[in-house]
């Protein structure tokens, strides 16, 4: 009887002071889809249904999903083109001139992993 009563109490704190979750959303998923899904959630420690609320509501905060990583990599492309190129032509980089590459690539890599996530959706949509 007192797990039910800690259940409750714990139900009550979690729902207290946050506005009450009245819609719903459904779709329909095959057995093995269905099973991933609900292995992925008991691996996080939720149920389905927590874990899918959660995953839907990063998604929708994450404007742009991967881009953080996708930044990343520009950026490492960005770099050792900007290396790359004048060693392959026999020329020297200086420290000075290497920390200006790296602080233009540090500056430019999230911009250019924009444009090259919007040429990517132009190409689907095309």
């Amino acid at each position: 009887m007192s797990t039910n009563i800690a259940e409750l109490e714990e139900r009550l704190r979690r729902t207290s002071g946050r506005e009450n979750r009245t819609q719903s959303i459904a779709t329909r998923f095959t057995p093995s889809e269905a099973s991933a899904l609900a292995k992925m959630a008991e691996a996080n420690g939720q149920n389905l249904r927590e874990w899918t609320r959660a995953i839907l509501l990063r998604e929708l905060k994450d404007e742009q999903p991967g881009l953080d990583l996708l930044s990343e990599v520009v950026g490492l492309q960005l770099l050792m083109m900007n290396v790359l190129a004048p060693l392959a032509r026999g020329e020297r980089i200086g420290a000075e001139q290497f920390q200006g590459i790296v602080r233009s690539v540090q500056s430019t890599k999230v911009k250019a992993a924009q444009e090259m996530l919007s040429r990517r959706r132009e190409l689907k949509e095309g």
